[in-house]
């Protein structure tokens, strides 16, 4: 949706230039992952830094000699420094971002260090595990991921983030949220599902601009108390997505369709936008279907 409006905005016809900035766009999604991730563990390295000096100042006092390390200790954030695939893909993908910015860092974990959640699980007596996993799931869920500092570093370093962002973080907390104490390790998520899921992202992008009049046509008259030119721009490249799915994808069932793009319209269009849409692309699906239009191959793709 934003590459197509993207082209609209530019005035651009340059489809293969476009289709890579989409493509990248997509690659970088699992930097934005890594980089999320790695703070958990780059908090933990500057707490544990901070520890080691104090314990070495010449006037330490005894809670500096002797400090609660628990927060360092904790087995989810030392199963994340553990984790081979963790390490692998920051090292692929020279995701050295929090050694270039430790400020951020330092910002994070004072802000965790002030939290009443910290404070409450440095002053328990004992703690299970699922206690521990707790904590982490969140700190990183109220602490960390909604921070304004870190969320101006990722607008300011990559802006295509910012919608990418609340994906990430979901994805994380899931992932945390399933560690055991019996298999702890976390596994770096592939981007794509397999090849087709890959090639899926192309395909619409190319076949819903390829066919932009064409595909406008199915609407147009079903807006007869619209003016076409007065349809919010967003509205009309999410109708003719929607369309091309309809009729260009076979395996995609129509609900998913429908359901998948009235989500866009709520976040991304006006208000109204997603009733609207609604309205069209129900009218739309009970035209194709009396005229056999639609091809979905499958059980429950109706």
């Amino acid at each position: 949706m934003q590459a197509i409006y993207a082209m609209h905005q530019s005035g651009s016809d340059d489809l293969e230039k476009q289709e890579k900035f989409l493509q990248a766009s997509l690659e970088n999604i699992l930097d934005l992952y890594l980089i999320m991730l790695s703070s958990l563990v780059e908090i933990r390295k500057k707490e544990i830094e901070y520890i080691e000096i104090a314990q070495k100042k010449h006037l330490a006092t005894p809670e500096e000699r002797n400090p609660n390390q628990r927060f360092v200790n904790n087995p989810i954030l030392v199963a994340l420094e553990e984790s081979n695939s963790l390490s692998i893909a920051l090292e692929k993908r020279k995701i050295n971002n929090w050694q270039a910015n430790d400020d951020t860092i330092l910002l994070l974990l004072q802000d965790v260090k002030q939290s009443d959640l910290y404070q409450n699980y440095m002053a328990k007596k004992a703690v299970t595990f699922e206690e521990e996993r707790f904590f982490v799931v969140d700190m990183f869920s109220e602490l960390i991921a909604p921070n304004d500092k870190l969320y101006s570093y990722l607008e300011d370093f990559k802006l295509t983030w910012v919608d990418d962002i609340p994906v990430v973080n979901t994805q994380i907390q899931k992932q945390l949220r399933h560690m055991s104490a019996d298999s702890d390790l976390i596994k770096v998520p592939a981007i794509y599902k397999d090849e087709e899921d890959k090639d899926f992202a192309s395909a619409l992008f190319r076949k819903t601009v390829l066919n932009e009049s064409e595909l406008a046509k199915e609407f147009i008259d079903k807006t007869p108390n619209w003016d076409v030119e007065r349809i919010a721009e967003l509205d009309t490249i999410i109708l003719k997505m929607a369309i091309c799915e309809f009729l260009k994808f076979p395996s995609i069932p129509l609900k998913v369709t429908i359901n998948e793009y009235l989500e866009l319209a709520k976040e991304y269009s006006t208000p109204k936008s997603s009733l609207f849409i609604n309205g069209i692309l129900d009218n739309l699906v009970k035209d194709f279907q009396k005229n056999n239009r639609v091809n979905k191959a499958g059980r429950g793709l109706i």
